[in-house]
């Protein structure tokens, strides 16, 4: 049963993990320093808190916001505490924007019906893929490949993996489309972020 009790376990854990996330750029070896500090690292933290509680889908939204927000939270104190400025402002706003889509498809992904499956699947699918398209494209320069092969792998993983809980063709079918919206959406997403930043 989904509780406030649950709400505050997602806020707390998010927390840590976001600290965590800000004290690890400065021992994670740079094949897999991307994971603390890019879209997909954080995502799939805040899919994996939202799936072990196992929620509904709204109660799976309100999660993933949540636990974006306090990862956020986490990183923001941590950096500070280590000397570094940050300002929280622009990921706040994504936060709140991705928060829900992210939570909501991490409990479609643990549900026992087909559509909420196919759905969260396709969706966190198109998040690992599209950030890994990114790392090995926009930042080949100044990053490893590792980490953004990786995780390139582990979206296609899911992506094929997924139809065997499915096994009808109409699910399988929106998987497909969700997926590929997933996708293209988060890559014009990296676009504008890029170009807010002057990449």
């Amino acid at each position: 049963m989904t509780s406030i009790g649950s709400v505050l376990g997602v806020a707390v854990v998010g927390l840590v993990l976001g600290a965590v996330t800000s004290w690890a750029q400065s021992f994670l070896p740079d094949a897999w320093a991307p994971l603390a500090n890019s879209p997909s690292g954080w995502a799939a933290m805040t899919a994996l808190v939202v799936m072990t509680f196992r929620p509904t889908l709204p109660w799976g939204a309100v999660f993933g916001t949540v636990g974006f927000v306090f990862l956020l939270l986490g990183y923001t104190l941590a950096s500070e505490l280590r000397g570094l400025a940050y300002d929280p402002m622009l990921w706040g706003a994504i936060a709140l924007v991705t928060g829900p889509f992210i939570g909501a498809a991490a409990a479609g992904v643990v549900s026992a019906r087909s559509l909420p499956v196919a759905l969260g699947s396709g969706v966190l699918a198109g998040v690992l893929v599209a950030d890994g398209i990114y790392g090995l494209t926009v930042v080949a320069d100044t990053t490893s490949p590792v980490y953004w092969t990786t995780v390139l792998v582990l979206g296609l993983v899911l992506l094929l993996a997924t139809p065997r809980r499915l096994r009808a063709v109409a699910p399988i079918a929106v998987l497909g489309v969700t997926f590929l919206a997933a996708t293209v959406t988060l890559s014009v997403g990296s676009a504008w972020l890029n170009g807010l930043n002057g990449a």
